[in-house]
């Protein structure tokens, strides 16, 4: 939280937490300094209202199931969310496939509480360069597609990709935010979780 709480006296527009009691723990020790907070990890269906209201944005919408639940939770306000992509098709991977994309974003788009802001995804580690590239193209490619929908209380405008070994190259291709949090605070230490 102390580490988070200093990080926001600096000219960072946002932070992102994967795990949803880590979000919990700095928005309500009010270590982000009013700035948004994104959650990014897998979001577990019976955690959904620990995280609405809380996250700015949930990046990792991935099933119907989900969806029906933040909207659920998201009564009472209009919750932001990006659809995750697996765009690598990995099997140890959370996302919807791209076949399953445009009948996700329609049900997101019909949820009176949701607003539709875009995707999010993160290719697959061992990819090179070229492939990275083209899988950030690919995930540019299903935006422009998903924009030209014209979806109900869609705003499709983020481009969720790249992390702190490839962001280059995902802004290259029209990232609109990158998660670049082991460039900035270090590997994460997980030996030292309870």
């Amino acid at each position: 939280v102390e580490e988070v709480r200093c990080s926001a006296e600096l000219p960072i527009d946002l932070f992102g937490e994967n795990h949803v009691q880590e979000l919990v723990e700095k928005t309500d020790a009010g270590a982000y300094n009013g700035k948004p907070g994104h959650f990014i990890g897998h979001l577990q269906t019976n955690k959904v209202n620990k995280v609405v209201g809380r996250a700015a944005l949930i990046q990792s919408v991935d099933s119907t199931r989900l969806l029906d639940k933040i909207d659920t939770a998201a009564a009472r306000l209009v919750q932001d969310i990006l659809v995750e992509i697996n765009i690598g098709e990995e099997t140890s991977k959370s996302g919807v496939d791209a076949d399953s994309l445009f009948p996700l974003l329609e049900a997101a788009a019909a949820k009176e509480n949701l607003r539709l802001r875009g995707l999010m995804a993160i290719p697959p580690a061992d990819a090179d360069d070229n492939e990275t590239r083209r899988f950030f193209a690919r995930m540019r490619e299903l935006l422009a597609k998903a924009d030209a929908q014209h979806y109900d209380r869609a705003q499709m405008d983020i481009l969720s990709m790249g992390m702190s070994h490839d962001y280059a190259a995902a802004i290259a291709e029209g990232a609109t935010i990158v998660r670049v949090g082991t460039a900035i605070y270090g590997a994460r230490d997980y030996s030292k979780k309870a």
